[in-house]
């Protein structure tokens, strides 16, 4: 007898809450039958369960996608417009219940939920008005000459979306909407922590009229996703994938998809800098670090992940956190006065310990926090604040992924451009002064495929989204970003009389 569960709120359209895979418009089971379950990292508690699927269940998925695909390609532009605005409506829509699915996989409180709802859904929108924007060109040839050179842009074929926990909605819509207004079906495998945010949007999107087969989304556990994963990427009717997680696995999965020599867009780890000088606006600076380092409890890949403050305001600076970041409310996401919730997974807090045991043993000083919050069972740290750091400590060489703020200090610009880029990832950075000509010092040297220059925005719908060195490739959001889910397929004429 398959286990019953508490479903532990209440939704406005229960139909929301879907507990199977989404293939071809339906609802259905893995072949082995078994499921896993999804838990409240708020109280630690299983309230829902979801099919495993497994490298046996690809190949049947795959060809259903691939079938849908010879359909969906031809399909006009201003169609795909149309079901991608519709989607939006509805998703808007049902914004609470969605909301409330999301902070009880992920953890995130109810307002913070709601607002990934909203910005999440702004890429369906810009989307399906690049739907009707896609274009090929036509020359005349300089040598021979008596020919007409055209391209076209043709959609690639069938695509896989390997979503992260962090922001499953956000990451999700921002990788299928370019993906769908291209003409491409797309195979989503959410992670084994949020699929029911993932099921609930599927189902928004059959309402919206998206034929079957265009979009899927195959549940599994932890142990099954690195075998599903390979499966999907290295399935030869697969054309793209775009993946957003650890460099490490970026690894993994760009090793999977060159035996294909498939397209992949890799959104990988940051280890960001965030740079104060003695000449910044120091209530913009602060201000704007709260909205970047708190998100999500900490758990964004462009979190500020290494404050450097110059030392002629080094101390201001930690006490104007400080005191901003004491009144942070720490609680369940459902619980109207929380502003931060717990990590996702018992896995980051194992990580955030450790990360701040080894700072406190090299000398780092605890000035807020530091441990885990006592009396529950949901996966809580205190938000907390580690000043006189130094590079040998951990955090220093790798991404925390959690609300840790750590303070560097620093004297000249020479020097903190070094620290900054001294770091395998290059995802996001941040200055903050307001000398005009540093300002585009810092925005040429600082190795990062993105900057926020007094602004805590590294990008914008309208720009691409992505890093450099071993913080991936490829891009997303933005006009950059249908190219991904595209190919140009060049046609060379020879008029009358030439050959």
């Amino acid at each position: 007898m398959a286990k019953e569960y508490k479903v532990p709120f209440v939704l406005e359209k229960p139909e929301l809450l879907k507990f199977d895979a989404f293939v071809n418009n339906e609802w259905v089971q893995s072949k082995t039958g078994a499921r896993f379950e999804v838990i409240d990292p708020g109280t630690d508690t299983a309230w829902a369960s979801c099919p495993i699927f497994t490298a046996e269940d690809v190949p049947q998925v795959v060809e259903t996608a691939q079938a849908a695909f010879q359909k969906f390609a031809r399909t006009s532009p201003r169609q795909r417009a149309e079901w991608l605005t519709k989607w939006d409506g509805l998703i808007k829509e049902h914004k609470m219940d969605i909301a409330k699915i999301l902070t009880h996989e992920a953890g995130k409180p109810i307002g913070e939920a709601a607002r990934e709802v909203d910005f999440s859904t702004a890429s369906l929108l810009w989307f399906a008005g690049e739907a009707e924007r896609i274009e090929g060109t036509v020359a005349t040839t300089s040598f021979p000459p008596g020919r007409r050179a055209f391209t076209i842009k043709q959609p690639i074929g069938v695509t896989v979306g390997l979503i992260p926990w962090n922001f499953p909605i956000g990451m999700f819509l921002r990788k299928i909407s370019p993906a769908l207004a291209a003409g491409c079906p797309m195979i989503v495998k959410p992670s084994p922590e949020t699929p029911l945010s993932t099921l609930a949007l599927a189902y928004l999107a059959a309402k919206a009229g998206f034929p079957p087969g265009v979009i899927t989304v195959l549940t599994t556990d932890l142990d099954n996703t690195p075998s599903l994963s390979e499966a999907l990427c290295r399935h030869p009717l697969v054309r793209k994938v775009t993946f957003t997680g650890s460099t490490r696995v970026g690894k993994i999965i760009a090793a999977h998809c060159a035996q294909g020599v498939k397209k992949v867009t890799l959104e990988l780890g940051g280890n960001s800098p965030y740079i104060v000088f003695d000449d910044a606006n120091l209530s913009q600076a602060a201000t704007s670090l709260m909205m970047v380092k708190w998100i999500n409890a900490g758990q964004a890949c462009i979190s500020a992940n290494r404050i450097y403050v110059q030392s002629g305001v080094y101390e201001k600076f930690a006490e104007i956190i400080k005191e901003q970041t004491g009144k942070i409310v720490v609680g369940h996401g459902s619980v109207p006065n929380t502003t931060m919730g717990p990590l996702t997974s018992p896995r980051g807090l194992v990580k955030v310990i450790n990360q701040i045991d080894d700072a406190t043993k090299l000398g780092a000083k605890v000035i807020l926090g530091g441990h885990r919050v006592l009396g529950n069972p949901g996966y809580f740290i205190e938000p907390t604040i580690l000043k006189d750091m130094t590079t040998e400590m951990l955090i220093s060489r790798e991404e925390s992924f959690a609300p840790v703020l750590a303070l560097y200090k620093f004297e000249t610009e020479e020097e903190v451009t070094e620290l900054a880029n001294d770091t395998s990832m290059g995802l996001a950075s941040y200055v903050f002064t307001k000398n005009v000509d540093r300002i585009w010092r810092m925005f040429e040297n600082l190795e990062a495929g993105m900057v926020g220059l007094n602004s805590a925005q590294t990008s914008t719908l309208e720009t691409p989204f992505g890093g450099t060195k071993e913080s991936g490739y490829g891009k997303e959001q933005g006009k950059h970003a249908m190219e991904e889910y595209l190919i140009t397929k060049t046609g060379v004429l020879a008029l009358e009389g030439h050959v």
